[in-house]
Formats: C-alpha cells, structure tokens, sequence
C-alpha cells in the first residue's frame, strides 16, 4: 500500500530552483533515506511533504486517515511542562476514557441507587469502554513513556523536571521521544541522530527497524543509514534517483550506474564519430552520396546521451614535512579539569608512529578535554604528556572556534602561509570547492560546512605528521565524508581522533580506545571489532555472573544438604529419646505403683521407720517421673 507519493514537485526560490519535477513513492513500512549534497534541498522537501511549506508544481498524496509525523532539523520541545506531562499529552485520548472509567466504576459500586435497566446499560457501556481501552494500549502507555525515556537517555532524570530547564540537545531527544510515542503512520526524520550518543544510537536503531509504520530519513549517519533504510533516494540537481538498497548498496550501485552510463555515452560518440566520417567522406561523390544522406538521417534521428556530469566533489590529501620517531605520544597518570573541576584523572595512553586511533566514549566523559590538554591549550593538573621526536601536530577542531573572523576566506590561509603565491592558495581553497568569489566571502559569514571546508584547507597546508581531530565529520555532506576518509585512509602520518561517525570510525581506526570515568580500555581493529571484542566481554561477564550464581546455588545446596542431613539425625536423636523416655516412665510409673500398694500395707504403714524409707523412694520417683515428663513435653513439642 502507497502512503506517501510525490508527483513532479517542483519548488524554486526566486529565480533559483531547488526541485524540478521531483518523484518518490514510500509504501507501507518502507524504510526510505534521502541522500545527497548540503542545499541540495532535502530539508525543503520534506517541509513540502509534511505541509510547512507549499511546492509551486507538481501534488503531495498522502491517503486519508494516514497520520504523518515530522522532527525537523533544528526542532526542540518549547514546554513548560514537566517531562512526563509533556510525554503524557501524546495518549490525551487515552486519559480521557480511564477518566470515563473511573467515573462508570464510581456509579457501577452503588448498584441500589440504580434501576436494573440502567445498570446493564452502564455495566455493556464499561465493557465496551475497557475494551477499546485495553486495544489503545491503555494498560502499556506509561510503560512505553519509560521505554522510550530510558532510550534515549533520560532513565537518569528526575520526569517532574521543567522541560524548560533543559539545553537543546536534551529538548531535541524529547521532541523525537515524543514523535515516536505518538506512533503515526509514517515518520519524516531530518537528521535524528544529531545530539546522540553512540548507545542511544543503537537504542534508536533497534527501534525504528520494528517501527510499525513507514519512515522516511534525512541523515548524514552512514552506519545509520546502513543498519535502517532498505531503499535510498538520492536528491541531486534538483532531481530523484531511486535506489533499492541501503547506503553502501546505493554507493556501489550508483558507481556502476555512472560506468555504464560512461560507457554508453563513449560507444555513442564513438559511433556518431563513425557516421560524421563517412558522410563527410562520401556527400559530394554522386555514386555514394544517397548512402550517405541516408547516414546523414540515420544521425539526426538518433537519441543522443549526454555525457555523465557527477557533482562536483572536494579534492585533497594531506601530506607531510617530515616523518616522526615510533614514539608519537605519551601519556602518563594524567588528570585534566578546569579550575577545581578534573573531569578525569590516572590516565595512561601511548600512540606510535602511523597509528589511527580513534578516541570514543559518552558524551561529558572527556574526549574533547583530552585532545585540548594534547594541544596544550588545557594545562594538566597531574601528570605527563611526552611527544616523540620530529612531533609537528595539526588539529581540527569540532566547533571551528577559530574560524569566525571577519578575513576573507582568502585571506583566513594566505596570512597564516604568507610565502605561497596567492595563485597556489587559491588553487588550495579551489580544490575544496571555493572558487571565484566565493574565496572573498567573509569567514564569519560561511555555513558550518563552508567553515568545516576552510579549516580542513588549513589543516592541509599545514603538512603536519600528527593530526588531531574533533569530530572532523561534523558539517560535512556524503561526498565530502567519502572524500575525506580517502585522504586520511592515505595519510603517512599519525592519527588520534574523536568522533560519533560509526562509517568514520569503521573505516579509518586501527585501534579503538574507550573513555570510561577516567580509564582507557583499548580494542584494536576498527568500530566492528570493538562491538565485537564488547559482546564477547559482555557475555563473558554473564557466564561468570552464571557461573557464580550457579556456584553460589551449589554451595546453598550443599549446606542445605548438611543442614537437612544434620537436622534428619537430630530428629532420630529425638524419636529415639522420645521412645527411651516412655520406656522409663512405664518403669517409673510401674515403680510408683508398686509402692504405692507397699504403702498401703498394714505391716508397712504401721512400721514407721519402712514407711519413711518408702515415702523417701516415692518422691524421687515422683521427681524423676516430673522431670521425664517435661523433657518428653519439650520434645515433642
């Protein structure tokens, strides 16, 4: 079933256009990604699709009763309410009928004051109410609030919490928590991985691949893109390309497209070259030139291919000066903070030469901290950093703090490498896609992008033997990550790196270290390896949690074993005691008969010194007799 289609929409901008006659089709749980260059008019799109924005050609058909749901870009919950409020506002409908239930259970428990008609009625109404309300997941919605909360990495927090209070990557997460609790039919996502970190990824992930409806992603996560969408459209020139498959499959799949279409293009020229050739040969001779005006007609006719035009891509790779010793980096019992904060402490790493490490951890756990004290722009409060000989460090960082000046983008490299012809610098920012004017744009003025593409033309010219990068992936479209990773993949040098990027990662680490509240646990390989070398240490840990517990059982056996064995013997001791103690007191109490028959004899009582004797033994008896009874009576008891 069809639930979503675009029909030739076009869309321009005054005289610029953006979509032209654009096509796409998204039936029931597709998983859909939309790819393709910054500006090519992704986001524009799906503004289009989910009706913020009107298109100037062309029909958005979305079927009745099929609900659509939209997390722009850049969107965040403006809220006053408390987190569980706000999440609590998507099943509205929901607290409505558990509101009529209760009030149908208040009149149901006064049957007296109701006639019997009226109760039946009331009591088919409650059933058909608790129905509907058991099949609207009304006995699970507060379940789901949690389950989706503790998702995204909010389990930590207190849901009574002003939502206002929050910054904006925390109200970004909750407006994406809230967009999936409402469950629509078909989920239009503008780069939802932005602001999560690698577990919340994998959370998100599971999620939306049992997603019930379909979805409809804009992303520059490749991994993402790789673990979810089953059909990828890539947007360019303003135009839609379809591509069953995820993103690797859409990259092999476009690369043998533009080979065959190169290929068809040079076998066409190739042809046509033949036909110009023989027409020109053969027009003016009277015996050949009908052949070759049907030639001439046979070329007129024929359907020309234009030549395959790839957008145009950056163009770079890094060099270096001079190569440094094996030892690139040293790191000992090193503590980091700012002021009296540390934000770790007792921190050992080492790199050597032609490494590419990739430095990962949770959000706050100090990566960036870490790469600012290697830069020597934090100063350590313990500890040591020790660089290698013929150390010359190159650093990106994530946030361009750098790169907001008023120079042109021209003059933001030609002051730092004053010496290099002005040409050569500007055949440097050409390659990275800034030409003509563009090279006079003030830097303050550039996208995130634009600024990512300076500082990366920088970092280039700088012919460093040591890169340290922030998040180099951040602001970059596909093409550009692809171009990227090329060049790093190809770097003599080392690499030491902080990213969210899993492809990134994936692709250039050769070792992976983990940040965890001040420890480093080293994997080697790359991102696939290192969930790998952790599932297996995860069920290690389980099978030693099992084994343990399975110890600890056996051990509870065992003494169980003991304790009931003991407490078997005792019990026999007691029956067998029991038993002695009845024989006794048949003895005693035979015994006590008899004299008290001894007693009653007239030759006995009258003879005062035998009765005294006698009375003496009675009471002992008696005494012992006593005294079995109460061990008897403790006993059975």
């Amino acid at each position: 079933m069809i639930v979503l289609q675009c029909v030739n929409v076009s869309k321009a901008f005054g005289t610029e256009p953006v979509l032209e006659q654009v096509k796409l089709e998204v039936q029931a749980r597709d998983r859909v990604g939309l790819v393709g260059r910054n500006g090519a008019g992704k986001s524009t799109l799906l503004k289009i699709i989910t009706g913020e924005m009107s298109q100037d050609t062309g029909e958005i058909v979305i079927p009745k009763q099929t609900t659509i749901g939209y997390l722009a870009q850049h969107t965040g919950l403006a809220s006053n309410r408390s987190i569980w409020d706000e999440m609590l506002e998507v099943f509205a409908p929901l607290l409505e009928m558990e509101r009529s239930l209760r009030t149908l259970e208040q009149q149901m428990a006064n049957p007296e004051a109701i006639e019997q008609n009226n109760y039946q009625k009331l009591l088919s109404e409650y059933d058909q109410l608790q129905l509907a309300f058991k099949d609207s997941g009304g006995y699970q919605y507060e379940a789901d609030i949690r389950s989706v909360l503790a998702g995204l990495h909010f389990h930590h927090f207190d849901y009574s919490t002003a939502i206002s209070t929050l910054s904006g990557g925390q109200k970004t997460r909750l407006a994406l928590a809230k967009l999936l609790l409402s469950k629509p039919d078909i989920l239009v996502l503008d780069e939802p991985t932005n602001h999560l970190d690698m577990e919340t990824l994998s959370w998100l992930e599971q999620y939306l691949a049992n997603y019930s409806g379909a979805i409809l992603v804009v992303s520059h996560d490749r991994y993402f893109l790789d673990k979810l969408v089953t059909k990828t459209v890539e947007l360019s020139r303003g135009k839609t390309t379809t591509f069953h498959g995820n993103y690797s499959h859409y990259l092999d799949e476009k690369a043998k497209r533009y080979q065959q279409a190169v290929k068809q293009y040079e076998k066409q020229q190739e042809e046509v070259a033949k036909l110009e050739t023989f027409i020109a040969k053969n027009i003016a001779r009277a015996s050949t030139t009908k052949r070759a005006q049907s030639r001439r007609k046979q070329l007129e006719k024929m359907d020309m291919v234009d030549r395959p035009d790839g957008d145009k891509s950056v163009v770079f790779s890094f060099n270096i000066n001079k190569q440094t010793g094996n030892d690139v980096l040293t790191i000992r019992d090193l503590a980091v903070g700012y002021g009296q904060d540390t934000v770790f402490e007792g921190l050992h790493l080492s790199l050597t030469r032609g490494e590419s490490v990739g430095l990962i951890g949770e959000n706050g756990a100090g990566k960036s901290t870490l790469l600012k004290a290697i830069t020597q722009q934090l100063s350590p409060q313990k500890g040591s950093i020790i660089y290698g000989s013929n150390v010359v460090i190159g650093y990106y960082d994530q946030e361009q703090a750098k790169l907001s000046s008023n120079k042109t983008v021209l003059h933001e490299l030609w002051d730092e490498y004053p010496t290099t012809p002005e040409k050569d610098i500007r055949a440097v920012l050409g390659r990275f896609l800034f030409t003509g004017d563009d090279v006079l744009k003030p830097v303050s003025s550039l996208s995130g992008g634009e600024k990512a593409r300076v500082a990366l033309a920088k970092l280039m010219m700088q012919q460093a033997n040591f890169l340290i990068l922030d998040e180099p992936t951040n602001h970059l479209d596909l093409d550009a990550k692809e171009v990227l990773e090329a060049a790093l993949l190809d770097y003599p040098g080392t690499i030491l790196f902080v990213s969210h990027d899993r492809y990134f990662i994936n692709r250039l680490a050769t070792r992976i270290i983990e940040l965890d509240q001040g420890d480093t646990n080293v994997y080697l390989g790359n991102y696939n390896d290192y969930l790998e070398k952790k599932r297996q240490n995860a069920e290690r840990a389980a099978l030693k949690k099992e084994e343990t517990l399975t110890k600890q059982a056996a051990e509870t056996d065992r003494n169980s074993f003991q304790l009931d064995k003991e407490a078997k013997r005792q019990e026999r001791q007691k029956q067998r005691r029991i038993e002695a103690i009845e024989t006794e007191l048949e003895q005693i109490e035979a015994s006590i008969s008899a004299l008290h028959e001894q007693l009653a004899d007239p030759d006995v009582y009258t003879d005062h010194q035998k009765a005294q004797t006698i009375q003496a033994e009675l009471e002992q008896q008696n005494n012992a007799l006593e005294a079995l009874m109460e061990e008897w009576e403790t006993l059975s008891t």
